[in-house]
């Protein structure tokens, strides 16, 4: 039986899931697949602290560098996209394969890394970097190979999601849900990533790249997260039959122009993906010839994140013992697509909340700016019972584009009636 050395670079939470893994199941994975797996060596800045795996400490070792010359395959879980990136390729220019999940460095240096894999024949697999333990990558990179990729869908930040959902289940406002998301270990000290949609834009760009056949970067999305929504809205949209996610969104016009972008958005709550909550992640593919698609599971922690690295371990391991690099070529198609459409281009219905004084002509007014700028109302309503200097009007438009619906939203918030900016929320009709 083929033997395969595993070096593995990172001995935090996912390293020593991987170790894990690795050590219980070595039998298993060899009995499924013809080839054995053994562990060349962890490497880490720290080899004594304990983890909770029992992993002889002869395989303990700082020298990175070393440990990438006696592998055959490099597990590379350090993160960040600095000292990550020079070990990445410097296994892949040693022809060594590389696994990681690491969403950011991926993101912005997947063109660089893949060119120097292609050059060298080595192979990089990633599929814990998106949705940790749903294998997302592997059905769009050959499950899905076979269909043009409509839609893609993702609820990809278990934190954004355990928010929310506590959130609309509980009645509270954003600052105690994550002062608890981060007491809990849903949410880091600093929780910008996350919570301002830059996280689930790593991911979003991996997918689209995958999808469309080129490495984007993060220069084309569009991106906000979810520190503007408020318990009003929350409220509002549950009444009105929605509920907000936030989601990172790809599409794939009739012109073949597509959109990549990462926002909170209004999804009908008999939606599949509403019903994701906590901290799960799900992702909806609609291909051509397959229709919808749905991919749901945990998106993070040691064990979800391990099992999708060690699929990839196990996917090159095979390729490595029957002399087939590259069998899943990465990006050699070309561009699958024409443009990349900017936000202000791009069409979307829309929820606007207006905050203002019930005065006589007001909702006259507001109805004239839209539809100067072509945008059809779909729904309009004033609850009663508001006070009269502050009441709320709640719009949902037909399809609008972009950019005439932010001059219309400029125009309104100049009006002496209205009391504050205008709050806007996209709808997705999945």
């Amino acid at each position: 039986m083929k033997e395969i050395k595993i070096g593995i670079i990172g001995f935090g939470t996912v390293g020593a899931g991987v170790a894990a893994n690795l050590l219980e199941h070595s039998e298993m994975i060899a009995a499924r697949t013809g080839v054995k797996l053994a562990l060349a060596g962890i490497a880490d800045i720290d080899i004594k602290r304990d983890r909770g795996v029992n992993v002889p400490k002869w395989l303990l070792t700082t020298d990175s560098t070393e440990l990438i010359m006696k592998s055959d395959i490099v597990v590379e879980l350090i993160g960040g996209t600095t000292i990550a990136k020079t070990l990445i390729l410097t296994a892949l220019n040693n022809g060594k394969s590389v696994v990681t999940a690491n969403k950011a460095l991926l993101a912005k240096h997947g063109e660089e890394l893949f060119a120097a894999a292609e050059k060298f024949g080595a192979e990089i697999f990633y599929e814990a970097s998106v949705a940790g333990g749903i294998p997302i990558i592997k059905a769009l990179r050959e499950g899905l190979a076979g269909n043009r990729i409509n839609k893609i869908y993702g609820i990809l930040n278990g934190t954004c999601n355990y928010i929310l959902t506590r959130m609309e289940r509980e009645g509270l406002d954003f600052e105690p849900i994550l002062e608890d998301a981060q007491n809990l270990g849903y949410a880091e000290a600093e929780p910008s990533l996350d919570i301002d949609g830059f996280d689930t834009a790593h991911k979003t760009t991996i997918l689209a790249s995958l999808a469309y056949g080129k490495w984007f970067g993060m220069d084309p999305l569009h991106v906000e997260g979810i520190r503007g929504i408020s318990l009003t809205d929350l409220r509002y949209a549950d009444e009105l039959g929605y509920r907000i996610k936030l989601l990172g969104i790809i599409k794939q016009n009739d012109d073949k122009d597509i959109e990549i972008r990462v926002h909170p958005a209004l999804i009908r709550k008999d939606a599949l993906l509403a019903d994701v909550s906590e901290v799960f992640n799900a992702v909806m593919v609609n291909g051509d010839y397959v229709g919808d698609t749905m991919f749901y599971g945990r998106g993070a922690g040691r064990e979800a994140t391990a099992s999708a690295v060690v699929s990839d371990i196990i996917d090159i391991a095979r390729n490595l013992a029957a002399k087939c690099p590259g069998r899943l070529p990465a990006f050699r198609a070309g561009k699958l697509y024409r443009n990349i459409l900017a936000i202000d281009d791009t069409f979307n219905r829309y929820y606007l909340r207006v905050q203002v004084k019930d005065v006589p002509g007001v909702i006259a007014k507001i109805s004239a700016v839209l539809g100067n700028k072509e945008i059809s109302i779909s729904s309009f309503i004033q609850k009663e019972g508001q006070s009269q200097d502050n009441v709320s009007l709640m719009i949902l438009t037909h399809q609008a584009q972009e950019k005439l619906l932010k001059a219309a939203i400029h125009e309104i918030e100049q009006m002496d009636e209205v009391s504050e900016d205008v709050k806007i929320f996209r709808i997705e009709d999945i």
